[in-house]
Order: C-alpha cells, then structure tokens, then sequence
C-alpha cells in the first residue's frame, strides 16, 4: 500500500494512506454492499415451525397419528423408547427420523442413567477418595495432591490422571446387571469379544482426570482395539486420522518401519500451533468437541490426539466389536512383541483368544480366521505381481557386464 504525505495548512504533518483501486464492477459491489449473515440450513431440510403455514407439502403428515401432536410432546414420547425402538422407529418416515436424532435423547440413552454421571464431580471424588492413590502418567499420587496440582497447575502439557485400576481401588461394580453397577458399557458399541478372556483380558478401561491443556498426543489405541471415550465432565476437543499401509501418518507424527511406535516430537500446544493448519486440510481428517454426556466412537487403528479444552473427568473403555475382530486376530499373531496389556501369566495371547472365542462363538472364529487367510493371499498375489513386474522389466535392457560372453568365465576386474 502506497504511503503519501500531505500537511497541513499549520505545518504540522499527517499520513493518509492511498485509495484503494477499484479494478471490477464485482469488487465495487462487493465493497459497497453491507454484509449479510446467513442462516445456515438444517443438515436435515428441517425448517422453522412457521413455514407450515405457507408450505405445499409437510413430512411431519407422514407420521400417522404422531403428526397431530405438538411436536414437544413427540420428543417427551421419544425419552421413554429404548435404542432399538427409537431405530425402528426411525426407519419409518423422514419426519420421525428427524425427530428422532435429537442429541439430547441418545445422550439420555448413552450415559445418561450411570450413577457416576450424575454424582461424579472433581469435587465429589476428592470428598470419596482424596486419599486413594491414582497413576498420573509417571508417578504414584493420592487423588488430592493430584486434584491440588491439576488446580494450580500453569504447564503447558500438565500431568494427566490415567489409570487403569480405576475400578478395583474405587470398589465400583461395571455393568449393566450388576447391582449398584456405577456405569455399564453403551449398549450401541455391541458386544466386546475381550470378554471372553474373562480375567485375563488386557488392560481395558480407564479412568481419566485432568486440567484443561492436558491430554495425550498422537497414537493408536492397543492390540488393534476400538474405543470409546464418555466425557463425565468438562469438554475434549478430538482430530483422528485413519491409517493403512497406504496412508501416510498424520502431518508432524512419526512411525517407526514396524509400526511398533508412533512418535511426534511436539508437545500439544507446539503440534496445533505448528501443524494443526496441515492436519485439518489432510484428506480423512475428523475433529470435533465432545461436551458432558456425549461419548466418542475411536475406530481400530485411527490415530487420535485428545486435548482437553475444560477441566475434565472422562471413562473410557477399549473393545473388540464382530466387524474388527479379524484386524485384532491379526495383530496378536502376527505382533507378538507389540501386544500389551496382558497379565504377565498370559504367554501367547493369540492361542489363549483363539481358544477361548472358539468355545462361544466358533462360527465366528472360523469367519475371523478365513478374514486373515483371504489377507495373506492377497498380499501374497501383490507380491508375486512385483516380482513378475521386475523381471519383465528387465528382459530386453541393456546392461553394463564384465568379462567375455562367449565362455561365461569371470573376467579379471582391475
């Protein structure tokens, strides 16, 4: 932008900057217009209740007997249907399945009813269980000297309560049949395969406190496992990444040839303020906020970054669901030595799930294990596709050789 100097009649001197060129009749109108804010449109086409008066055609008229009632009275019916109905329901017409994706029901639905969500609090566990030691990353710490440094912490990356023993030291009941179970797993993940293991499946479920700024940085949940993570209080905010053999890792993360260690060299902060621009632009990229009582699906095998933007308590949980078990399978076969959570008596996990998913669903094993045979031969087939490749390549090249060609002896190489 020009600069000009102009003064004034008393000598004393101002600077006014050049006027702007106007280069298109577009531009002129663009700058002289007044800004507009617009609206944006529901992901679903639903439009103000006012638009029924002047509207040619309402969905809500395909509801049957449901279309006469107010429509606060539909989502209070909506509260008293289990998951199952509510999906039955709405396959039933566009407007129901309007009403029936209203986030405050399957929150109800998902966490709503644990007795950890409506008692827990910073607060309240400090007043049950200030004395009782949880992990913090590296050390050992009673959950008041934790809750003491999570409140007067200034750390850029602070200490992160994340502990697996959660359950046993609190003396919680985790279950949906259980008596006085304090929480139970969300129905709409399905079943968890790991419960065949009975006692002596891994490491599975934590317990997780923190100030705001802490989290934990990129990586992959364990054994090629799925997650999902219930924000109790407080607020996390989420960027994942899918991964394969295709796939590079995401912007300013690291992984070793084996895969066996995912690495950034950046703390949170200096990985958002360095890369966070990149990841979001990266094809596959998912981020979002989960807010108190909502629960986060973490795919096998996603990379994950987890920040928390408020103070937060959070249980999460690993799983095996029927449509990943055949990745799970695989791993603990084919990574013995990345495998982990397992009690130190268990020596071959693989066999010991094997054996004992045989004994309960072994229809379901049988599909598993021909998921990882039909994998093998096709990585055996892009193989020998290679090899073919290469050795066609080289039929008709010329080629630097040494020596005589007429008795195939070795010649002297000086």
């Amino acid at each position: 932008m020009a600069i000009h100097d102009y003064s004034h009649q008393d000598g004393t001197d101002t600077v006014r900057p050049a006027k702007k060129l106007k280069t298109t009749a577009a531009q002129d109108e663009d700058e002289d217009s007044e800004p507009t804010t617009a609206i944006p449109s529901h992901p679903l086409g639903i439009k103000p209740a006012g638009n029924a008066f002047i509207a040619t055609k309402n969905l809500k008229h395909a509801a049957g007997s449901l279309s006469k009632l107010p429509d606060e009275l539909i989502v209070q019916l909506l509260e008293y249907l289990n998951v199952s109905e509510l999906l039955t329901l709405s396959g039933t017409c566009k407007a129901l399945y309007a009403f029936t994706r209203a986030e405050e029901l399957w929150k109800a639905l998902f966490i709503g009813e644990w007795p950890v969500y409506q008692q827990w609090s910073t607060e309240a566990l400090l007043t049950q269980y200030g004395d009782t030691c949880f992990r913090a990353e590296a050390v050992d710490w009673p959950l008041k000297t934790y809750v003491e440094y999570m409140n007067n912490s200034r750390d850029e990356s602070p200490l992160y309560l994340f502990d697996c023993a959660f359950a046993e030291k609190m003396s919680l009941k985790v279950g949906k049949h259980e008596e006085h179970a304090a929480y139970w797993e969300p129905q709409c993940f399905g079943e968890d395969l790991f419960t065949m293991l009975g006692d002596q499946r891994p490491d599975s479920r934590w317990l997780i406190v923190g100030p705001e700024r802490s989290g934990s940085t990129f990586h992959k949940d364990p054994n090629a496992t799925s997650a999902w993570n219930a924000v109790i209080r407080g607020a996390k905010y989420w960027i994942m990444f899918p991964s394969s053999s295709s796939l590079p890792p995401p912007p300013g993360v690291f992984v070793s040839e084996d895969q066996s260690e995912v690495t950034s060299p950046l703390s949170i902060a200096e990985w958002l303020l360095g890369f966070h621009a990149e990841a979001r632009a990266t094809p596959g990229c998912l981020e979002g906020i989960c807010e108190e009582g909502e629960v986060l699906h973490v795919p096998s095998g996603y990379y994950h970054l987890v920040l928390n933007t408020k103070p937060s308590v959070a249980l999460t949980q690993n799983f095996v669901p029927r449509s990943r078990l055949g990745a799970v399978l695989e791993f603990l076969r084919d990574r013995p030595g990345q495998v982990s959570g397992f009690k130190e008596d268990v020596v071959d996990p693989y066999r010991l799930f094997v054996d004992r998913l045989g004994d309960v669903h072994p229809d379901l094993l049988q599909e598993g294990l021909d998921e990882l045979e039909r994998k093998a031969q096709g990585k055996k087939a892009r193989w020998e596709d290679l090899v073919k490749g290469s050795e066609g390549e080289t039929e008709g090249r010329f080629s630097f050789g040494f020596g005589a060609e007429d008795d195939g002896e070795d010649a002297d190489i000086p």
